[in-house]
C-alpha cells in the first residue's frame, strides 16, 4: 500500500522517536517489500505504533480489525470484487454514514465508488491491509471451495466416452467444468502461484501448484474428468481440441480481483494424456522497485551507478527461474523516463512494461535475437534489453551496440558474476570488446523467505558458526518458520533475491584482456570490495530474512547442524477458492457471440451459482 512512499514514512517514524538510523538500517537489510512491514517483522515496531502514527499522519483513526466484531451485513454492503480491488471493507453505519476501513485512506476513487454503491456518505478508517484481506477472505471465501466443486462433479453425471471428441467439447462447456478450471485459477493467482501443473497419472489426475519455487499438491478432481479440464483450458486458448498427439502452446487472458493476468498455456502428450502447464505471468508481481528486490545497502548503491550509465552493458547472469528478468525488468523501470527510448526483444514477453516497445522472439517469421537486435538499433533507441545472450552473433552485436552509444541489458547462463567474462570469450567474443563494453556483472539465486506469521528463533550450535566463518558467540541468533495457515504449513512466505555484483574496474578489465580465469576475476573483485552470493546470504540469515537450511541451497555452503528438531507438522487447511473473484476477459479479448448464445450462458451460470 505505502511502497511508494518510503521517504515520507522514514521520517514520519524517526521525527516521531519510534526508530533510529540503526533501526532503519536493520530494516533495509530485511530485504522486506515496505519500511513499515520490516520494522514489524524485525520487531522494532508494533503493528499499532506503525499504524497509529500513520493515521495520524493522514488525519484518520486506525481500527484494529483482530480485535474488531464486524456484522456481515455490514460486509455484504459492497461486493467482494470491489473490496478486494480497493482493499476496503465496511465494519459499521450510523445514520446514513459509513465507516469504511481502508487501506489507503487518500483513495478518493475507492471512497466514491463505495458512496456510489451504497447511496450511503463514506468515513474513511485506516485498517492494516493484511487484516483487510483476511476479513474478506472469511466473508466470501465460504462461497465456493475446490472441494465443494470436486463433490458436485462427482454427482454430475458425464459420459465416460472421453474418446469423443464432440462429446470432449460438450463437457468443455458445461458450466461446471468452466466453474472449476475457472477456480483453480482464481486461486493459483491468489496464492502467489507461477505455475500450476494439471498431471494425469496412471490411476488419478493431480493438480499441482509451484509456490515460492516449491510444487504443492492441491485437491484434486476425478481423473475421468482429465478430458474436459483439458479441453476447457484448449478452448480458452484457442488450441485444437481435437489434436491430443502434438504437443501444443498458448495464451490465456482472465481478470483475477480486478488484475488483468496473461497465462501461458503448455500442452504435452504423455502416455497418461497430456499434461498441462499454466504459466501464471502476474503483472502485480513485477511491479517492485529496486528495494524490494534485496539488494545489499552496498550493492544497491554500485548498482544504481551501473544502470544510469550512458551506455555499456549490464549482464544478469544466474539459472533459470533465478529471477533474473524481474531485476532488470526492476532496472528498466528505474532509468524509464519519457526523455528516453527503451526497447526489448525477448523470448517470451512475459510482462508488460508503460513506455517500453517490447519485441516477441518468433524464429517460423525470422526474428530471432540477432535479427530483431538489428532492428531494434534502427530504432533510434537509448536503452536495448535482449531477453539471453544465447549464440556468438547476439552476443556481438550487443558489443557492438555497446561501443556505439546505447546502453544494453541482457541474461547470460553461467554460475556467478566472474564466469560471465570468461563465457563470453569462450562464445567467440574478442576480449578487447568484452573489456571495452562491460559496465557490470550481476548473479542472484531466489532464497525463501521465513514465514513472518510463525518465525522464531533458536541458538545454532558452534560448530556450525565455525563452518560459517563466525565466533561462537551465543548471541547470535539464527531464525526459523514453524509452520502456520499463512504459510501452509511450510515455514516459509515469499523469496527475496541472494546477489553478487562485480563492476568493471580497471583492473577487472586488464584480466578480462589477458583472458584470466573467473576465480582470479572474482579475488580481485573481493579485494575491490565486491559482496558475493556467500556473505549476502549469510548476512539475510543473520538478519533472520532467510534461513541456514536456504543459504546451504543456495551457495552450497555445509549447514546440516545446528537447528533443533522441528516440531510436528501442521496440517494447514487448505485454501478455500471464491468464484467471485474471477472474471471472464473482457470483452474485446474473447470471440464476439451471438446475443441468444450470451444470454443462455449467462442464465447457466446464476442456475449452477444459485445452487
Amino acid at each position: 500500500m505505502f511502497e511508494s512512499d518510503q521517504e515520507r514514512l522514514i521520517n514520519l517514524f524517526m521525527a516521531r522517536g519510534l526508530i533510529d538510523r540503526e533501526h532503519l538500517e536493520a530494516a533495509e537489510k530485511s530485504g522486506s517489500q515496505s519500511i513499515h512491514q520490516a520494522l514489524i517483522e524485525l520487531g522494532l515496531l508494533t503493528k499499532d505504533q506503525v499504524y497509529e502514527a500513520l493515521g495520524d499522519e493522514f488525519g484518520v483513526a486506525y481500527i484494529d480489525l483482530e480485535n474488531f466484531m464486524i456484522d456481515e451485513e455490514q460486509i455484504s454492503l459492497i461486493p467482494e470484487e470491489l473490496s478486494r480491488k480497493y482493499r476496503v471493507v465496511p465494519v459499521f453505519s450510523i445514520e446514513g454514514s459509513l465507516g469504511l476501513a481502508m487501506a489507503d485512506p487518500r483513495n478518493v476513487e475507492a471512497i466514491d465508488q463505495v458512496s456510489h454503491r451504497t447511496g450511503m456518505n463514506v468515513d474513511p478508517y485506516l485498517a492494516a491491509e493484511e487484516d483487510i484481506l483476511k476479513v474478506i477472505d472469511r466473508r466470501f471465501r465460504h462461497l465456493g471451495s475446490v472441494e465443494e466443486m470436486i463433490e458436485d462433479l462427482e454427482v454430475t453425471r458425464l459420459r465416460e466416452e472421453e474418446d469423443e471428441i464432440p462429446q470432449l467439447k460438450d463437457l468443455s462447456d458445461e458450466a461446471p467444468i468452466t466453474r472449476l478450471v475457472n477456480l483453480i485459477l482464481a486461486q493459483a493467482v491468489r496464492d502467489g502461484a507461477s505455475d500450476v501443473h494439471i498431471e494425469p497419472d496412471e490411476k488419478l489426475l493431480r493438480i499441482r501448484f509451484r509456490i515460492d519455487g516449491v510444487l504443492y499438491e492441491v485437491p484434486s478432481p476425478p481423473k475421468r474428468l482429465k478430458a474436459a479440464i483439458t479441453s476447457r483450458i484448449k478452448v480458452m486458448s484457442n488450441l485444437n481440441i481435437a489434436e491430443t498427439r502434438k504437443p501444443q502452446d498458448g495464451h490465456i487472458r482472465i481478470r483475477v480481483e480486478g488484475n488483468d493476468i496473461d497465462v501461458r498455456v503448455s500442452i504435452l502428450p504423455t502416455v497418461f494424456g497430456e499434461n498441462v502447464v499454466l504459466r501464471i505471468l502476474n503483472p502485480q508481481s513485477i511491479a517492485i522497485g529496486l528495494e524490494e528486490l534485496g539488494f545489499d545497502p552496498r550493492n544497491l548503491e554500485k548498482f544504481r551507478d551501473i544502470i544510469f550509465r550512458p551506455n555499456g552493458i549490464l549482464l544478469n547472469t544466474g539459472p533459470t527461474g533465478s529471477g533474473k528478468t524481474t531485476t532488470l525488468y526492476a532496472a528498466l523501470q528505474t532509468v524509464n523516463s519519457m526523455e528516453k527510448n527503451i526497447i526489448t526483444v525477448e523470448d517470451p514477453v512475459e510482462y508488460r512494461l508503460r513506455l517500453i516497445r517490447q519485441v516477441q522472439v518468433n524464429p517460423r517469421a525470422g526474428v530471432t535475437f540477432a535479427n530483431g537486435l538489428r532492428s531494434i538499433l534502427r530504432q533510434d533507441p537509448d536503452i536495448i534489453m535482449i531477453g539471453e545472450i544465447r549464440d556468438v552473433e547476439t552476443a556481438e552485436i550487443a558489443v557492438q551496440a555497446a561501443l556505439t552509444g546505447h546502453y544494453v541489458f541482457s541474461t547470460l547462463h553461467t554460475n556467478d558474476a566472474a564466469g560471465a567474462i570468461p563465457r563470453l570469450i569462450h562464445m567467440g567474443v574478442e576480449p578487447f570488446l568484452v573489456a571495452s563494453a562491460l559496465e557490470g556483472i550481476m548473479a542472484q539465486r531466489l532464497a525463501r523467505r521465513i514465514c513472518p506469521q510463525c518465525r522464531e528463533n533458536y541458538q545454532p550450535e558452534p560448530l556450525l558458526l565455525e563452518n560459517l566463518g563466525l565466533d561462537p558467540d551465543p548471541e547470535i541468533r539464527f531464525w526459523q518458520g514453524t509452520g502456520c495457515e499463512h504459510c501452509r504449513g511450510t515455514g516459509y512466505k515469499g523469496r527475496v533475491a541472494v546477489m553478487e555484483l562485480i563492476p568493471m574496474s580497471p583492473d577487472i578489465r586488464r584480466l578480462a584482456l589477458a583472458k584470466a580465469p573467473g576465480n582470479e576475476i572474482k579475488e580481485q573483485a573481493r579485494s575491490e570490495g565486491a559482496v558475493f552470493m556467500e556473505e549476502d546470504a549469510l548476512d539475510k540469515v543473520l538478519a533472520g530474512v532467510t534461513t541456514v537450511e536456504e543459504m546451504s541451497r543456495i551457495t552450497g555452503i555445509k549447514a546440516d547442524i545446528g537447528r533443533p528438531e522441528p516440531a510436528e507438522p501442521i496440517e494447514a487447511a487448505e485454501p478455500a477458492l471464491a468464484p467471485a473473484a474471477f472474471e471472464e476477459p473482457p470483452a474485446e479479448d474473447r470471440p464476439v457471440l451471438a446475443d441468444k448464445d450470451v444470454e443462455a450462458y449467462q442464465e447457466k451460470i446464476t442456475h449452477w451459482l444459485s445452487k
